[in-house]
């Protein structure tokens, strides 16, 4: 007979106490386990806000969502737009091309939106994969303030302070405008104009609206410069050379 076999099945004690040293590790391990079962959402959590401080202080991925700057920017590519490129002292330059607000000036009353449809739509703008607030427009700079900008010359150019400037970004087949203007650009505002003319509504539609189509510089969102999407259109949007021989504004009407 096994007789150390019979004493253990006659032995009623109770389990030895593990201590509270052992329970302690024992509570710490479920404890991480239940963190571990949350980790994933608080991450996503986390990775979403720093998504959003970058893109409300730094950089903002922008969708055009029109043709008025072919074939620079079309229809569907996200442009990384600087939000710091003006922020230190730093002007817009002839040429730029800038993302800015529109409200006051190109818009003069703000659609009513649902707020819930207005937070999902001002979510998914902040990542770029749904259209910025409609009062927000993408255009190039060509006149700044004290800036004197008429068309056209004798050859159908574009003219800053008496000089012509050689647009070689505008759409194949469109001219430098087919509504003619003449207009000084008031100081700490902005001449803005699409790259695809026939196609843009810019400060020439405005002339005769209050400001006279210029947009505030405090209105300017940041710069547009770099094409993220599609892949296959990934470039740097640089600020051509046609303005580089623009003479100084000389006073009213150069």
């Amino acid at each position: 007979m096994d007789t150390d076999a019979q004493l253990t099945e006659r032995d009623p004690s109770p389990a030895p106490d593990q201590g509270p040293e052992q329970r302690s590790r024992s509570a710490r391990f479920l404890t991480s386990v239940a963190r571990l079962r949350y980790r994933p959402v608080s991450l996503f959590a986390i990775c979403l806000a720093f998504l959003f401080l970058l893109s409300t202080f730094v950089a903002q991925p922008f969708l055009i969502p029109s043709t008025s700057m072919e074939n620079t920017l079309r229809v569907g590519d996200r442009v990384l737009v600087n939000k710091l490129a003006y922020r230190f002292g730093n002007q817009p330059r002839r040429g730029d091309v800038i993302v800015f607000d529109g409200l006051g000036t190109f818009v003069h009353r703000e659609q009513e939106e649902n707020p819930v449809t207005g937070l999902l739509r001002g979510a998914g703008s902040a990542l770029g994969l749904a259209p910025a607030a409609h009062t927000d427009y993408v255009k190039r700079v060509i006149g700044i303030g004290g800036d004197h900008v008429t068309c056209c010359d004798k050859r159908g150019r574009i003219e800053v302070n008496g000089e012509p400037v050689s647009e070689s970004y505008l759409y194949p087949g469109d001219a430098p405008s087919a509504v003619p203007f003449d207009t000084v650009v008031p100081a700490g505002k902005l001449w803005v104009m699409g790259d695809h003319r026939a196609r843009s509504s810019d400060s020439r539609d405005h002339l005769g609206e209050a400001g006279g189509g210029t947009v505030p510089v405090d209105k300017v969102i940041g710069r547009a410069d770099l094409i993220t999407w599609p892949v296959g259109r990934w470039r740097t949007i640089g600020t051509p050379r046609s303005f580089d021989g623009i003479p100084a504004p000389a006073g009213p009407h150069g």
